[in-house]
């Protein structure tokens, strides 16, 4: 007989999230059959639920673990991982986050709590129609597919999120912890296209204020490579006495 298992298997899906279609498909017979099928694996510790409709192999029938970004994408079809979660992954703050943050396009915050795969955080933000994927990229991570914040937009999701005003380039380097040479990278054309992401004006001020900042820094940076190499700034070369020419 046909288990469940051996059918994912045979159809090369099992390192994939299983829906409830994809059942439909792989398993012969009735809803009924396939509904009986589904909890005699559940019940065998074959098959993992995720949520109502998805579910994934147990880890002894993988090749590779769930990640913890592309099962998000099963727990909240849409969503997208950022916040702190995305910093850590992109290496732009030193912690670990104990969860996986997203942004979600539902209206209300929720949290999943899975017993295999831990703390799942979805939030909703404020965001213009159109630009939700805005500095977001589609990643493959262990062969699994994943929306992932880019870490400008991850860095400006958080300050949605919290409705931060402007408090100056020291909140991001000793309250985040960013350091400040990667904020220095920052592309200005970057930042101004994320200025259509967010709805409300705080937000906008925010980018404003923070390209300002870098700007500024930029252009001190500048001066002092300039005045390394102007007439104004060259080195004194400083020899021993011995070595100079008396003239005499």
């Amino acid at each position: 007989m046909q288990t469940v298992v051996q059918a994912i298997l045979d159809s090369g899906l099992g390192d994939r999230v299983i829906c409830e279609q994809q059942l439909a498909r792989l398993v012969e017979g009735s809803a009924q059959r396939r509904y009986n099928l589904v909890n005699r694996a559940l019940k065998a510790g074959e098959l993992v639920r995720l949520r109502r409709g998805r579910y994934l192999l147990a880890r002894r029938w993988r090749t590779k673990p769930g990640h913890p970004f592309a099962l998000a994408q099963a727990l909240r079809p849409g969503c997208y991982v950022s916040f702190e979660t995305a910093l850590s992954f992109h290496g732009w703050i030193p912690e670990t986050t104990p969860l996986t943050a997203c942004v979600t396009p539902e209206r209300k915050s929720s949290e999943t709590l899975h017993p295999s795969f831990g703390l799942f955080q979805f939030s909703p933000l404020a965001i213009n129609e159109g630009f939700f994927l805005e500095g977001v990229d589609r990643l493959i991570l262990d062969d699994q597919t994943a929306l992932v914040a880019q870490p400008l937009r991850a860095l400006l999701d958080i300050v949605c999120r919290r409705k931060l005003a402007w408090r100056g380039r020291g909140w991001l380097v000793d309250g985040l912890r960013i350091d400040s040479d990667i904020l220095d990278t920052l592309q200005r054309d970057h930042l101004q296209t994320l200025q259509a992401v967010y709805k409300h004006n705080p937000m906008r001020d925010f980018i404003t204020a923070l390209d300002k900042e870098l700007g500024q820094s930029r252009a001190q940076t500048h001066g002092k490579a300039g005045n390394r190499h102007s007439p104004t700034g060259r080195l004194q070369l400083q020899l021993p006495l011995s070595r100079l020419s008396t003239g005499f």
